[in-house]
């Protein structure tokens, strides 16, 4: 719904609320810059609480391990002194110069602002699940055909069937089969071929689990379906031998992956290369002086697609961005373990030193 309301105006705008976008907000905190966030998504997170919400996370520095929820939760705490606004479920439809030098931002629920800097911190962009093509199944999303687990215990004692052939497949596979507060009744796996893109462990151990009758294994695609009183009851797999064969499930998970999609981003006169934004190293800034971009939605030459490296991107970002937001303001480095000014704006005391 379109506001009639004035644009919100701040020095910043963050798109996209994973963790690199979490961690925007700090480095802009600690420069004394507030930001408001927008993201597509219901919650923050990102791809950290869509895609593993609970699976361990090894290469976060000085943090041993940690899931995607962890690591949230955790900056989500790290950023409360700076006190972001958040505007989730929505997402960027419009950016526009204008003539004082700022942008103008409108969403597709109609929230509008004028900010001086804009930081894309998208990921891989808007992202949706690939979905499983078979006509009238959709009927059932969300209610007994999923794309991604949010809760595990929700499949707990069911009969499950999971479709796919990557890591997501055969990760929740073998979860729900182990013993557990989210072991289910059974476990089928159906793979369009016996070859999978998956960690050989992975593969390995559910060869095991199947030979030891624990869970099956079914080479073939899904190609339909029947119901009764409107309850998906069974599926119809259709095997490389031509056979089709009925499976009775209680409910579908589907893991073929993602779909990124740039979406209106590629609609804003940036550099783009391969689906990504094109930036320096020096401040991450895209060729539109004001908008930067840090994280997975970047590239230049050496990246890498690591959480850590975004990190260091927003420090970089947020020091390239004082001279558009305080022009007026000589910028030192200071450091948070001695700076009294950065005690303050931590809310915390300055330590004493022997």
């Amino acid at each position: 719904m379109r506001t009639h309301l004035a644009p919100i105006e701040t020095d910043a705008v963050i798109i996209g609320a994973g963790p690199v976008g979490l961690f925007q907000i700090f480095e802009l905190g600690l420069l004394e810059i507030k930001a408001h966030v927008i993201d597509s998504l219901g919650y923050p997170g990102g791809q950290c609480i869509e895609l593993y919400p609970d699976k361990p996370i090894y290469d976060i520095p000085a943090v041993a391990v940690c899931t995607g929820r962890e690591l949230t939760n955790n900056l989500l705490e790290q950023i409360k002194p700076f006190g972001a606004t958040f505007h989730y479920g929505q997402e960027v439809t419009v950016v526009e110069r204008q003539i004082d030098g700022r942008f103008f931002v409108e969403t597709s629920r109609g929230t509008r602002f004028l900010t001086k800097t804009i930081f894309i911190a998208a990921g891989v962009g808007a992202f949706q699940p690939r979905t499983l093509r078979v006509e009238g199944l959709d009927t059932y999303d969300d209610s007994q055909v999923f794309y991604r687990v949010r809760n595990p215990a929700d499949f707990a004692g069911k009969n499950l069937v999971i479709v796919g052939g990557g890591d997501s497949a055969l990760d929740w596979a073998l979860e729900f089969v182990k013993d557990g507060p989210h072991k289910a009744e059974s476990v089928i796996l159906v793979h369009r071929r016996d070859g999978f893109k998956a960690a050989p462990a992975s593969v390995a151990r559910m060869h095991e689990l199947c030979d030891a009758m624990e869970m099956q294994f079914m080479v073939g695609q899904v190609s339909g379906y029947e119901d009764k009183e409107g309850v998906l009851t069974q599926l119809k797999v259709t095997g490389a031998d031509g056979v089709t064969r009925l499976v009775a499930l209680d409910a579908l998970l589907v893991f073929f992956g993602l779909s990124p999609k740039l979406g209106p981003i590629a609609d804003w006169g940036l550099d783009i290369e391969r689906k990504q934004l094109a930036v320096d190293t020096e401040k991450f800034s895209t060729n539109e002086p004001g908008i930067f971009a840090v994280g997975d939605i970047n590239t230049y030459p050496g990246k890498k697609k690591l959480i850590l490296s975004g990190f260091h991107e927003c420090a970089l970002a947020a020091y390239g961005a004082m001279p558009i937001i305080f022009p007026e303001k000589r910028v030192f480095l200071q450091y948070t373990t001695t700076s009294p000014k950065l005690h303050k704006v931590l809310g915390v005391e300055t330590p004493e030193f022997d």
